[in-house]
């Protein structure tokens, strides 16, 4: 018993120690938090944060008109959450009174949410409690909200904060609720909470004093190296882009060359993140000669550029260089997102110049018409694209910051909330990800472009409207003539893909084919088939409303590449000789991927 006890003892001593020094190491770490903060650029214009002062007034001015004229409605639903509240506190002080300290397991009471996952949440009075009294608190708001009498943009905008309060003060969000980390702390004598300090600490200082967690371990992939490794020379460079061409890996190819315009919020590399997953390595496993384009990561001396130099010094350079090197008169293209967005807007230029220099044109994820804003209402009203207004006009750029802080607040708790406790509560270092470090990896947008796009295409809705004034013409996608194909995504929350349906069927092609793949703006795109993990629709009939052209869809298994790729043959030519890298004459600048995708935060 003696040995027992001194062991025991030398347990109590060691670990008493090993707190003790975490402790210190956690004042150490509070000074840098301090002092990165500190540092703090102040980065954003005010009206970045939140919205006008005039939403606020017009949801209070409804709630209180609710409440002057139907006061019956709002006791009621007081009444019901009060009663539910009680309900819930007598519960858990009885089971507290009698010294049961677990709860009856209920499926009914289950929670369908993942955040409550461990089984704690549904048996520990009092966790169950904090649970079922957050529940209640949402499902009060969420209701209070669904019942004013506000404008449907007004309404979605504050259903939309609302939604934001409510997952932040998710009591997994915070230790003295969160039953996970509670337990590691212990398990671990602080040694989690010292290593999530570390990772806030790490991000904070990484973001200029502006806290949005790490997704993706940093030092997992290079690109280049790990990933974007698809073999290819950089044949032409200008102050926009850098033209790749890819090394061929059949002996024949397509006549028609291809050219793929990525969206430049982003880079060019999520279509070449694995081998394995790679589209730009199967596009040229099926026989094509293939462009890229990598565009320039802006910097404030990019202030005036705008979509015309987008198109004059991008795309159509890009479709020359392309036609030049392969000696066509013709090219087939692709516009992934906003590039498709612009890609739409060159095919109604060339349109009307008579320029027949596009065969073809393939729309990955595109919205032309923005009639219906989607979940971008939010943040596509004038109180916040003048902060934008602003914020440009001050910096020259608006900073990929805020981009990659607006895409991650659309979806806080799979972005934001779920990661932060991952990593400051756990002290989980973030997963080596590919998906989610090309994420991370966005890029600055020019002030000019992000003015013209926010204002003429997103607000007027010019291109599918009154028309688009741009490089002396008037732009509309009814002027389209090109044969196309649009994908969709069926849980797109970024371009949804009715939205897009209801742009392309608004195209003067004759010949026009829409493909909606299951997954989301980027999953269902990157949907390899040796994955055979997404499925996808098809309809011939591009006529008639989203809803419709569903219901006459067949569904397919498997990825949408192959029948894409059966589309795009029919419209490339017969085969000749491939065409290997620098034998046209333009000289080989560097190896792919180039030196412009190299620019920016994970440099």
């Amino acid at each position: 018993m003696g040995q027992q006890a001194d062991g025991g003892d030398g347990d109590m001593g060691e670990n008493l120690e090993r707190l003790n020094a975490n402790l210190a190491k956690m004042e150490e770490l509070s000074k840098r938090m301090v002092n990165a903060l500190a540092k703090k650029e102040g980065m954003d214009d005010p009206g970045l944060s939140g919205p006008g002062g005039d939403l606020y007034l017009k949801a209070s001015s409804a709630f209180l008109n609710d409440m002057m004229t139907n006061p019956s409605k709002l006791m009621g639903q007081q009444v019901a959450y009060w009663s539910k509240a009680l309900e819930n506190f007598i519960e858990t002080q009885q089971a507290l009174a009698t010294g049961t300290f677990e709860m009856p397991e209920d499926d009914e009471d289950a929670p369908k949410d993942r955040r409550f996952s461990n089984p704690m949440w549904r048996t520990h009075p009092y966790f169950r409690f904090v649970r079922k009294q957050y529940e209640l608190n949402s499902e009060a708001i969420q209701q209070s909200v669904a019942e004013l009498d506000l404008e449907p943009k007004e309404k979605s905008r504050v259903e939309f904060f609302s939604r934001q309060i409510i997952d932040l003060f998710a009591p997994t969000n915070y230790l003295a609720t969160n039953p996970d980390a509670l337990q590691k702390a212990i398990d671990t004598d602080g040694q989690s909470l010292v290593d999530g300090l570390e990772n806030l600490v790490r991000d904070i200082e990484a973001n200029k004093g502006e806290l949005l967690p790490t997704l993706s371990d940093p030092d997992a992939f290079k690109v280049g190296s790990n990933i974007g490794t698809a073999e290819g020379k950089v044949i032409f460079r200008n102050r926009m882009m850098e033209v790749i061409q890819y090394a061929p890996v059949t002996e024949e190819v397509y006549r028609t060359p291809l050219v793929i315009f990525p969206p430049w919020i982003n880079k060019f590399y999520i279509m070449d993140l694995k081998p394995q997953n790679s589209l730009i390595r199967w596009i040229v496993e099926q026989g094509y000669t293939l462009f890229v384009v990598s565009w320039k990561n802006p910097d404030p001396s990019y202030a005036d550029v705008g979509l015309e130099d987008y198109i004059a010094d991008g795309y159509l350079k890009a479709i020359e260089v392309a036609k030049d090197v392969t000696g066509e008169k013709q090219v087939n293209a692709v516009g992934y997102c906003i590039a498709g967005t612009t890609l739409s807007a060159t095919l109604a230029l060339l349109q009307a110049r008579g320029d027949k220099s596009v065969k073809s044109a393939t729309f990955f994820t595109t919205l032309t018409d923005f009639s219906d804003q989607g979940e971008f209402v939010v943040f596509l009203q004038d109180d916040f694209v003048d902060a934008i207004e602003r914020q440009v006009g001050e910096r020259g750029i608006l900073d990929s910051f805020f981009m990659s802080k607006t895409m991650s607040f659309l979806r806080s708790n799979d972005l934001v909330y779920t990661p932060a406790v991952r990593s400051y509560m756990m002290g989980e270092a973030p997963p080596a990800f590919d998906l989610l470090y090309w994420n991370g990896d966005s890029t600055n947008l020019p002030g000019k472009m992000v003015t013209q796009y926010l204002r003429r295409l997103c607000q007027a809705n010019d291109l599918a409207d009154g028309g688009f004034e741009l490089m002396g013409e008037r732009l509309h996608i009814k002027d389209i003539k090109v044969p196309v194909c649009s994908i969709g995504t069926k849980t797109d929350h970024i371009a949804p893909w009715k939205n897009c349906y209801i742009g392309f069927e608004q195209f003067g092609s004759r010949d026009k084919t829409f493909f909606m793949s299951e997954s989301g703006h980027i999953a269902g795109i990157i949907n390899p088939p040796s994955k055979k993990k997404y499925g996808h629709y098809t309809n011939p009939k591009v006529k008639g409303t989203p809803d419709e052209w569903l219901e006459g869809a067949d569904f397919h298994e498997g990825s949408w590449w192959p029948r894409w790729e059966e589309w795009l043959q029919r419209r490339s030519g017969a085969q000749v000789p491939a065409r290997i890298p620098g034998e046209s004459g333009y000289d080989i600048l560097c190896d792919a991927p180039g030196t412009y995708v190299l620019e920016g935060k994970n440099s």
